[in-house]
């Protein structure tokens, strides 16, 4: 893994070797569970990270021991240069693991040359199987295109794809059976995942969320789910659906959290390094970067001096069940998924 590898190492033992790299915050979707429906704080382009900068600080990641690289957003895909990105991620030597996570809303324009450039896993957001759901959810009438976009990414090649769904009460939490049951007819890995506390409009109530445990009770009226086994780092816990080979994920992210096998660093559009989605202090890789007066050798020094600093600072867990849990001042567009 090079000079510098395997040297992410938290002071609770966890190695990070997965780096969550958000392309923008914008997004052609408005799901309610993430921001409303009139949002416009967008961060100014000027402060976004080139495709240049973005890959200078993958670059300085891998050779210290990340291996998988997730491209996240806002929609990653409204990311111009996005197949650019993808092809000197899959260049760089080591070259890291690339999955994507998208609304897929323009999936079918782009799952062929994503596939060529050198993506190897995808997840994409879908929430209702309802279209007149989805455009309520997602203030858009994408319902279709997001349908076509996973047709499109399997026809790719880009299978095993995951699909996330996060159910909200009295939403689209009557669906729970019919998604899993969709998703074994198409093949498709569907997880569900635990609404969080980082929608831009601050509407989250956690008496209000679907728990995992909920989840769970629904699905056993229908299925019979069957612990697959340890799942490490992965966030997910899967279960065997009827004995297989269908399987189905739960992140149980607030109720249960994973927090002690977690491997994941993650940099934001705008350049900040954050060693938990949760966190309160990021560290400015922008500045760093934008820095004229500095050499190509102490600019690579100082990155890596960063990504270092911010995993020996990073706190055992997040503090969502705990009566000072304070959150973070960016909603999850902003710090990517």
């Amino acid at each position: 893994m090079g000079e510098f590898s395997m040297t992410l190492i938290d002071t609770f033992g966890r190695v990070h070797r997965d780096l969550r790299v958000s392309l923008t915050d914008r997004c052609s979707l408005r799901c309610t569970y993430c921001m409303p429906s009139d949002f416009k704080s967008w961060m100014p382009t000027e402060e976004l990270l080139s495709a240049d900068e973005m890959i200078r600080v993958i670059e300085v990641g891998v050779n210290l021991g990340i291996e998988e690289v997730r491209l996240t957003g806002g929609e990653p895909l409204l990311r111009p240069d996005i197949v650019e990105i993808i092809e000197r991620i899959k260049n760089l030597n080591p070259s890291p693991e690339i999955s994507l996570t998208t609304n897929g809303v323009g999936l079918s324009k782009y799952a062929v040359a994503l596939a060529s450039a050198g993506l190897t896993r995808i997840n994409i957001s879908l929430d209702t199987l309802d279209w007149t759901r989805f455009r309520k959810l997602t203030f858009r009438d994408r319902f279709e295109d997001v349908i076509e976009g996973i047709a499109s990414a399997q026809q790719a090649g880009l299978n095993p794809i995951k699909i996330n769904t996060v159910l909200m009460r009295g939403i689209n939490d009557d669906e729970s059976v019919a998604l899993v049951e969709w998703a074994m007819n198409k093949n498709l890995q569907l997880r569900f995942i635990e609404q969080m506390p980082l929608d831009a409009g601050n509407t989250w109530q956690q008496s209000e969320m679907i728990t995992a445990d909920q989840i769970m009770k629904d699905l056993s009226q229908s299925f019979e789910l069957t612990p697959v086994g340890t799942r490490g780092s992965a966030p997910a816990e899967e279960f065997l659906i009827n004995g297989g080979p269908h399987t189905v994920g739960i992140i149980a992210s607030v109720s249960k959290p994973f927090c002690g096998s977690c491997d994941r660093l993650r940099l934001t559009s705008v350049g900040q390094l954050r060693s938990c989605l949760f966190a309160t202090e990021e560290t400015d890789l922008r500045k760093v970067l934008r820095d004229t007066k500095l050499s190509e050798l102490d600019r690579t020094s100082k990155l890596q001096a960063a990504f270092q600093d911010s995993v020996r600072g990073k706190l055992k867990g997040h503090s969502i069940n705990q009566i000072d849990f304070k959150k973070p001042d960016r909603p999850m567009s902003a710090i990517g998924g």
